[in-house]
C-alpha cells in the first residue's frame, strides 16, 4: 500500500507486515510512505465508481437515511473527506475513546481506509467554469466535494465502532468479547448494514459470537464481511465470513478476475468486488493506494446502503437477494468458490426486476444454531492465538505434498500400532501353545484310563470332561 499526502505519520510504520494463522484484518499489502499527491488525482483513481455501475446507481440513491456500522480500528473524523460522515460511535476494546473515532490497534489506519471507500464525501468546491469543472467521477449532492475520496454511499451515516486488533490489547479484551459486543451495539443504534473487514484462517467462530449475529439477523440487518487474502495467509475463507447469512465478499484485480493475493476462496463467498489498487483515506489527512478484501467489502456494503435507502421497507433478505441475483456470472456457471454468484453490478442491484424471496439465499444463523448447537454443544475450539486480529503478509502459493515411497511407514505412524500388533501376535502364539498342551494332557489321561479298564466303553453316548461327545464304537 502506497501512502500519500500524510500530514502526520505517527504510529504508521513505513512497512507493515503481519502474521498468518489467526483471525486477521484483511489488509494484504505493506504500507510504504511516499511523496504527497494531490487529492484530485485520488478521485481519478477510483476506477470502480464507473466500472461497477456505481455512478449510474447514484441516479437512484446515494444512501441517505441509512446507518452503516464500521466495526474496525476507529475512523478519523478529522479527515477532510470524512467530515460529517460519522453519526455516532463507541469503543468496545477499552483502549479507544468513547466516540470510537480514535485510531487504535496494530493497524490504526485500517478503519479510516474502509470508511472512506464506503461513505467518503470528498472535499473542496468545484469551479463553475473551465476544465477543472468536471474531472473524475463525481456525484451531485449536499456536502460531496470534487476532490479526494468519494465513497459508494456518500450520503449514508456511519457508526464507528473501534476494536483493538492485531496485537495484545492493553485493556485486556479479546476479539471473542469485542466482536459480539460491537455487533449488538451496532444493531441497537440503528445500523441497517454492518461492515466487518476482517479475515480469518479458521472457518470456525467462537460460540460467544452466535447470539450477536443471530440478533442482527432477527433485527433485519445486512452483515457484510471480507473473504480474507491469500497474501495474508488465508487460502480459504474464514470466520466471520463463514457465518450463515453473511454477505462474504471476494476480491478482483483490475482485469475483473479473482485476485491472486487480495482474495481467498470458499463455498461461502457471495459476490466479488474490486480489491486491488484501491484509493483510500489515511488518518491525518493523507491518502493511500491499497489492496485487499478489506476494501472490497465496504464497496458491497455501500451498495447495500444504496438499496436500503431507495427501498426503505425492503427486508435484509431481499437486499442480499438483489445484490447476488444481479451480479455478473463469471467463472464456473452458477455459484463458485472464487466469485460466488458473480461480479458486483451496483446499477442493476438497484434497478433490475428481482423476484421477492422469503429466505436469505445465503442461509440463516438461526437454522445453523438449531442444528449445530443443540444440547448446548460447545463450539469448535478456536486455535491458540486466534484472539489476535492482525494484518496479512504476502505469501507464495502452497507447495504440493510429495508422495512417500510405497510400503514405507511415515514418520508420523503411531508407535502404539506396531506395539499393539506385536502384543496380539504373542497372545495368539501363547494361546496356541496352551491349547496344544491341554489336548495332549487329555489324550494321555484317556489312554491311561483305557489301559486300566481294558478299553473304551462302546456306544454309551456320554460326554467327555471337556464337553465333547465320545464317538460310538
Amino acid at each position: 500500500m502506497r501512502a500519500r499526502g500524510v500530514k502526520s505519520t505517527a504510529g504508521l510504520p513505513a512497512v507493515v507486515r503481519g502474521l498468518a494463522g489467526v483471525l486477521t484484518l484483511a489488509l494484504a499489502l505493506p504500507v510504504v510512505l511516499a511523496p504527497a499527491a494531490q487529492a484530485d488525482t485520488v478521485r481519478d483513481g477510483e476506477y470502480w465508481l464507473d466500472g461497477y455501475g456505481i455512478t449510474k446507481a447514484w441516479k437512484q440513491s446515494r444512501g441517505a437515511g441509512v446507518k452503516v456500522a464500521v466495526i474496525d480500528s476507529g475512523i478519523d473524523v478529522s479527515h477532510p473527506d470524512l467530515k460529517g460522515t460519522v453519526a455516532e460511535g463507541t469503543d468496545v476494546s477499552g483502549a479507544g475513546n468513547a466516540e470510537g473515532t480514535k485510531s487504535i490497534g496494530a493497524k490504526p489506519e485500517h478503519g479510516t481506509l474502509v470508511a472512506s471507500l464506503l461513505a467518503g464525501r470528498g472535499h473542496g468546491t468545484r469551479p463553475s467554469k473551465g476544465p477543472a469543472a468536471t474531472p473524475g467521477p463525481t456525484v451531485a449532492g449536499a456536502g460531496v466535494g470534487p476532490d479526494g475520496i468519494v465513497g459508494v454511499a456518500p450520503e449514508a451515516q456511519l457508526l464507528s465502532i473501534s476494536t483493538w486488533l492485531g496485537s495484545p490489547n492493553p485493556a485486556g479484551k479479546t476479539d471473542e468479547e469485542q466482536i459480539p459486543e460491537a455487533v449488538r451495539w451496532a444493531v441497537d443504534h440503528g445500523a441497517k448494514v454492518i461492515n466487518i473487514s476482517l479475515g480469518s484462517s479458521s472457518p470456525d467462530w467462537p460460540q460467544s459470537w452466535d447470539a450477536a449475529f443471530l440478533y442482527a439477523e432477527q433485527k433485519d440487518v445486512v452483515v457484510v464481511a471480507a473473504a480474507g487474502n491469500r497474501g495474508g495467509g488465508n487460502i480459504q475463507v474464514g470466520a466471520p465470513a463463514t457465518i450463515p447469512g453473511v454477505v462474504t465478499v471476494a476480491g478482483l484485480d483490475r482485469q475483473n478476475t479473482a485476485s491472486q493475493d487480495s482474495s481467498s476462496q470458499g463455498i461461502s463467498i457471495a459476490v466479488a468486488a474490486p480489491a486491488e489498487e484501491l484509493e483510500g483515506a489515511l488518518p491525518g489527512g493523507g491518502y493511500a493506494t491499497w489492496s485487499g478484501t478489506s476494501g472490497a467489502a465496504p464497496i458491497v456494503a455501500g451498495v447495500a446502503a444504496l438499496i436500503r435507502s431507495k427501498y426503505p421497507d425492503m427486508s435484509a433478505k431481499q437486499v442480499i437477494n438483489r445484490i447476488i441475483s444481479t451480479a455478473k456470472d463469471v467463472g464456473t456457471p452458477g455459484r463458485d468458490p472464487f466469485y460466488g454468484f458473480g461480479i458486483l453490478d451496483a446499477d442493476k442491484a438497484l434497478t433490475a426486476n428481482v423476484p421477492e424471496t422469503d429466505v436469505n439465499p445465503l442461509g440463516s444463523i438461526a437454522d445453523w444454531i438449531r442444528v449445530h448447537r443443540r444440547g448446548g454443544e460447545p463450539s469448535p475450539k478456536v486455535p491458540s492465538g486466534a484472539g489476535a486480529l492482525m494484518p496479512q503478509p504476502s505469501i507464495s502459493d502452497p507447495t504440493p505434498p510429495t508422495a512417500e515411497a510405497a510400503g514405507a511407514l511415515s514418520a508420523g505412524t503411531p508407535a502404539g500400532i506396531v506395539i499393539g500388533f506385536s502384543a496380539l501376535l504373542v497372545l495368539l502364539l501363547a494361546a496356541g501353545v496352551f491349547h496344544v498342551r491341554r489336548v495332549g494332557l487329555k489324550e494321555g489321561a484317556s489312554e491311561a484310563s483305557e489301559a486300566a479298564s481294558g478299553g473304551p466303553e462302546k456306544g454309551d453316548g456320554t460326554t467327555s470332561p471337556d464337553g465333547g461327545e465320545n464317538p460310538s464304537g
